[in-house]
């Protein structure tokens, strides 16, 4: 009998969740990359779950409260179109940094402008360095393939086929994917809102804007959970335009 999947890592809301979040990180990342964005939303009651793989993450998150959202990053927002192009696996899904060049691999000045995420990052490489270093050994040996981008977007046939809604946040200045070219290649999503990070990096969900990142997806999934997420659960009233009328 098989088991259901483990997360890498899970953040679990003090109360009963008002859904249910399994990410997929990006290339070369680790659950602790994801730290504070699971913790930020788990405070806002919605569990989440680090996968390494899609197959992993949409196995445990059919078992989990609802909604339940595929959320993906980088290579691993890649892997999230793919995965809902083939059929339903989610109630909805969250894409961040989608890669328009596969073989663009970024630096991380090009990733975030945050000083604690671009920490984060430096930890990770300290901590897998000397599993880099073997990599390099046993390439150089034969026994290991050169290290490659990320996999191809589905065709844009195959990115009409998705059913459910879709949230793609994005930086506003990504240099490894411009805004303007991952806004047309996610265009064939029937159901797409796009959230820009103004003058924002690659890593849409933890550069120097994470705060107003994670309020924006909250806004979001509320509006999931209510059951139509085009009805909005709050809204500005402007005031001053009023204001000026009388």
């Amino acid at each position: 009998m098989s088991s259901t999947p483990s997360p890498t890592a899970v953040f679990t809301p003090a109360s009963r969740a008002r859904g249910t979040l399994a990410l997929i990180p990006g290339r070369d990342e680790t659950a602790a990359v994801y730290r504070r964005f699971g913790t930020r939303i788990s405070a806002d009651g919605y569990g989440v779950g680090v996968f390494a793989e899609a197959g992993a993450a949409i196995a445990w998150l059919r078992e989990q409260e609802s909604p339940r959202v595929l959320v993906g990053s980088d290579a691993g927002a890649t892997a999230v179109l793919t995965a809902l192009a083939q059929g339903d696996v989610a109630d909805a899904a969250i894409v961040a940094g989608v890669v328009v060049d596969p073989e663009r691999i970024p630096t991380d000045a090009e990733r975030t402008a945050c000083p604690v995420h671009l920490g984060v990052l430096a930890e990770q490489h300290a901590d897998t360095s000397l599993r880099l270093a073997a990599a390099r050994s046993a390439q150089a040996t034969g026994s290991a393939p050169q290290r490659t981008g990320a996999p191809e977007l589905p065709a844009p046939a195959d990115l009409a086929a998705i059913s459910v809604p879709v949230l793609a946040v994005h930086g506003g200045a990504d240099p490894v994917s411009p805004f303007a070219q991952a806004r047309a290649a996610l265009s064939a999503v029937p159901d797409l809102e796009i959230l820009e990070t103004v003058d924002g990096l690659h890593d849409a969900l933890n550069d120097a804007s994470h705060r107003s990142v994670a309020a924006g997806i909250v806004l979001w999934l509320e509006r999931l959970r209510a059951g139509d997420v085009h009805t909005a659960v709050v809204r500005a009233i402007d005031t001053t335009r009023a204001a000026a009328a009388a």
